[in-house]
């Protein structure tokens, strides 16, 4: 603790006094974090969602107190940083791979499972930043989807509480598929191919589709994997058009004409151009990833603080429809497209 203080009293006034703010909340996060993944590795289930409600269980320290400024970091600071670095898990080579059908499908289901959010939200009567939020979450990469988007959409009163929403939604769905899908290929006859196809292009979440995949045997968990690497691929596209919508929609109203780019998107779209050279050692790449994946840890944990269930008792059953509308319209068209391609 000593070498700790004398360690502080060397940073610049500035430095000393963030990392005193900072400190504490962020803390906090890490242990809560810690204890998620200890729950997850020792008795199952995913880790975001452990951290999402043991975060909400907390939600009292995020009001008021020295934990403040430091829950607050984490839920968006750290969060952006674990964004870009998920590009440590992406090269270009393993997109070329897969092949044209399960790049077409991707490249057609990710767009028309967001319209179709759009529009079936704007038919609930949902804000169109929720239904962008949920159809992303939904036709990309699950929580990690909506915690990107969620990033560059506009900031509301109920922001927070949508993205919570979506994130313990679509974890809960992707679960769900992880169980149900491997009947459904085995059952219509799908073959190996196909099977890792339907199910890379369909599940939510990566973890879910690699325990559907290898349930049904190593070759299915193969395509599976890689379909839905070009899945999290599409993120980078997909958030820099929604950047590029929502900022020009601000600007109209604001009179501004500049079209900020998220420098954490940047950092991404530069660390898979990086990955995709082979110079970086498997080490580096490894401890990145790790990395990335405890800074979306300790992102789930501050949000799930700064959220509540009264907040989200509060949403009623339209969200619940939009998030299940899409999952079975992006099954139904991946589904329909392997049977007319075959």
């Amino acid at each position: 603790m000593a070498n700790s203080a004398k360690g502080l009293t060397l940073l610049p006034d500035n430095s000393r006094t963030w990392l005193t703010e900072m400190l504490p909340g962020f803390m906090l996060c890490l242990v809560v974090g810690m204890a998620a993944t200890f729950v997850s590795d020792h008795y199952g289930g995913p880790t975001i969602l452990y951290a999402l409600l043991m975060g909400m269980a907390l939600n009292y320290l995020s009001q008021e107190g020295r934990c403040v400024a430091g829950i607050q970091f984490s839920a968006k600071s750290v969060l952006r940083i674990g964004i870009a670095l998920l590009g440590a898990r992406i090269t270009f080579e393993q997109l070329l791979g897969l092949g044209i059908t399960p790049i077409a499908i991707v490249l057609v289901g990710v767009p028309a499972t967001i319209m179709f959010g759009v529009f079936c939200g704007r038919w609930l009567g949902l804000s169109r930043s929720q239904s962008v939020l949920s159809g992303a979450s939904v036709g990309i990469c699950g929580a990690s989807a909506a915690l990107a988007v969620s990033a560059v959409l506009p900031e509301d009163k109920d922001s927070e509480c949508n993205l919570i929403f979506t994130v313990i939604g679509v974890t809960a769905l992707s679960t769900v598929a992880m169980i149900l899908y491997p009947l459904i290929v085995t059952g219509v006859g799908l073959n190996e191919a196909e099977s890792g196809i339907f199910l890379g292009a369909t599940i939510h979440d990566v973890a879910q589709v690699v325990g559907a995949g290898y349930m049904i045997s190593d070759d299915v968990g193969d395509v599976a994997t890689f379909t839905k690497l070009l899945r999290v691929a599409c993120l980078v596209p997909v958030v820099v058009v929604i950047t590029l919508l929502f900022t020009r929609q601000g600007q109209a109203q604001a009179g501004n004409s500049s079209l900020p780019l998220p420098m954490f998107l940047v950092a991404f779209i530069v660390i898979v151009a990086i990955n995709s050279t082979g110079v970086v050692p498997a080490p580096i790449l490894e401890s990145m990833t790790e990395l990335s994946r405890w800074c979306l840890i300790v992102a789930m944990v501050g949000l799930g603080m700064k959220a509540s269930f009264k907040e989200l008792s509060t949403m009623g059953w339209k969200p619940v429809m939009l998030l299940v509308s899409e999952t079975l319209f992006l099954a139904l068209l991946v589904m329909v497209w392997l049977f007319i391609a075959r």
